[in-house]
């Protein structure tokens, strides 16, 4: 049995050997450089969050960025590999999104997706600077920068929450979530452009996406699942028409 004697040394157990007096100043040797290998880790994103936020360019010079972070221009390299996963590195360590969205969840798979965009569009709007310009190289064209953002591990997840709602039997079994999953990022991309052209102001970002979403899943949601889409749809409806700014009367 697996946990039989755990706990327990006994006559097979290999006797262990004692530790050297080298061996604990090696780990705390070891401790120091791992430790400050992270604090360098941390200053070069904190630095290149700044950088981008200042100049509105993810074009970051990583001679001006080793040097603001007071490293050495081999550092970014040795701890990153390349100017793409430095933005990666920003975006994981800011964001923290999958931590935070692990206490939101809801039984409801259909709910977690839109707990999920909630979430997202959260960090959007508490720093626009920032965000705003990650999007603009989404959108500008393909490079490390923007694989750097439409990563796998961010492709799965949403993947994940498509194919929950799908075993629920929210999604109807003749659609496929690949693909369906590929026209709800084609909405949120659609409306982000919007929001970082200035065209969408910041309290209809949020019931923007939500409404795309709902209206897209409605049209491949199971029969259970349709009306309560069909009522997010309407409620969303309701909040962009309360931010719409007021029109002034046709001349008489």
């Amino acid at each position: 049995m697996a946990d039989e004697g755990a706990g327990s040394l006994t006559q097979r157990d290999p006797p262990q050997a004692m530790p050297s007096a080298g061996a604990g100043v090696r780990g705390a040797k070891g401790s120091r450089r791992e430790a400050g290998k992270e604090e360098r880790r941390r200053r070069i994103i904190q630095t290149a969050r700044e950088m981008i936020r200042e100049s509105g360019s993810t074009g970051l010079s990583m001679r001006a960025l080793a040097a603001r972070a007071g490293v050495s221009l081999a550092t970014p390299y040795n701890l990153f590999g390349s100017r793409g996963a430095v933005i990666l590195g920003v975006l994981q360590d800011v964001r923290e999104f999958q931590a935070r969205f692990a206490g939101l969840r809801d039984a409801d798979p259909l709910e977690q997706i839109f707990a999920a965009v909630d979430l997202a569009v959260a960090f959007y709007l508490a720093d626009p600077p920032f965000y705003k310009t990650l999007w603009r190289e989404v959108f500008a064209a393909s490079g490390e920068v923007r694989k750097a953002i439409y990563n796998p591990t961010r492709a799965a997840f949403w993947q994940h929450l498509v194919d929950e709602a799908a075993a629920n039997g929210s999604i109807r079994p003749e659609i496929d979530p690949e693909m369906l999953l590929t026209q709800l990022d084609h909405q949120f991309r659609s409306v982000m452009l919007d929001w970082v052209a200035g065209d969408l102001a910041p309290d209809a970002l949020g019931p923007t996406i939500r409404l795309g979403y709902a209206l897209l899943l409605a049209g491949a949601a199971s029969d259970a699942a349709r009306d309560g889409l069909i009522a997010r749809a309407v409620q969303c409806e309701a909040e962009l028409s309360a931010t719409a700014p007021a029109t002034s009367a046709p001349p008489g």
